[in-house]
């Protein structure tokens, strides 16, 4: 079962992941501030280090934090503001090569793609956390069933691992988990109108998405185009599907309560992905994203307040996507 990262000691947290469990995350835990590192020496070095590619980084959510809930003179102010982070940041990878024939086999893997390779750094702790979702974590939550994209999937992750542990050192936190909800993801279908060019379709349904989202106070916090990216970037055959696009999608102030109010850890999970695709001559577009109950599960969250919360979170996104004329499968 996984276990608080923010302890006083790292001794207990390495104890509390040495129990039995299915994989959770895996982090470096570094000594001192390792920002400036991170963000001017590492990230620019890692797509031709590991294939991995960022898209749509956040750097200094904690920042973000202090300017609206840490100011007095914001109407969001929190009169229990503190100011418990150094550095939280989201940075959003993806190996495009490697995915690509598992997305065409098991496209829900598209669930935690891309990922956050998060960092962050308590004020408690002079030490800072690298690390991201396991990839088994990752798999299960999706339903990837396919034993050989199941093993490519977990393959792809070791050169990441093997280089933030080159350029950082650092002690190895693996954490594990219990067992997932009934239900970890949320699945959706879209009627198509095939009348005229699914191209144009699928850009007047994300522009009504988007608002749809944004009028709601979620933060559109990345997109990829799949379908682009392989057909046009990489000029690799990406036929079985006519789209395929991913969302990450954020609520400022839930994640807030979450990240700022003692678990940063479970930023591994942020943004949230919402993957789309639509196979070659459909009618349907499957939608798809992991339900933040599954925060809950595998991050052993406890407190009342952050219950709340994700069930608040659940229960709005698929209303929204309802609104939106989805049918929930």
């Amino acid at each position: 079962m996984i276990k608080n990262l923010i302890k006083s000691t790292l001794a207990l947290s390495f104890a509390a992941a040495a129990l039995y469990g299915a994989p959770a995350a895996h982090f470096n835990v570094i000594d001192g501030d390792q920002e400036e590192k991170y963000e001017k020496e590492f990230l620019p070095s890692l797509e031709d280090a590991t294939g991995f590619s960022l898209s749509d980084p956040h750097e200094k959510i904690n920042d973000a934090y202090e300017k609206r809930y840490g100011n007095p003179e914001d109407p969001d102010y929190d009169k229990a503001w503190t100011t418990n982070l150094d550095n939280l940041g989201f940075f959003s990878i993806s190996n495009d090569a490697a995915l690509h024939d598992i997305l065409i086999s098991s496209p829900q893997a598209a669930g935690f793609q891309p990922f956050n390779l998060h960092i962050y750094k308590t004020k408690a702790e002079n030490v800072t956390y690298i690390g991201h979702l396991a990839p088994e974590a990752m798999l299960d939550i999706t339903g990837v069933t396919n034993e050989a994209d199941r093993k490519a999937y977990v393959e792809m992750f070791k050169p990441l691992d093997a280089y933030v542990t080159k350029e950082f050192g650092g002690k190895i936190l693996n954490t594990t988990y219990d067992k997932l909800p009934a239900q970890p993801m949320m699945t959706f279908e879209f009627e198509v109108d095939r009348s005229g060019d699914v191209v144009e379709w699928a850009e007047a349904f994300q522009e009504e998405f988007e608002a749809a989202f944004e009028e709601k106070h979620y933060i559109i916090a990345g997109f990829k185009n799949f379908k682009e990216t392989y057909e046009e970037d990489l000029e690799m055959p990406f036929g079985e599907y006519d789209q395929f696009f991913v969302y990450g999608l954020c609520h400022f102030t839930f994640s807030y309560n979450v990240f700022n109010k003692g678990r940063p850890d479970a930023g591994v999970f942020a943004p949230c992905a919402m993957y789309f695709y639509i196979k070659e001559g459909s009618n349907k577009m499957v939608v798809g994203m992991p339900r933040l109950s599954v925060w809950a599960a595998v991050m052993e969250m406890k407190d009342p307040a952050k219950l709340d919360w994700i069930k608040k979170i659940d229960d709005e996104i698929i209303g929204i996507m309802k609104d939106l004329g989805a049918k929930e499968i």
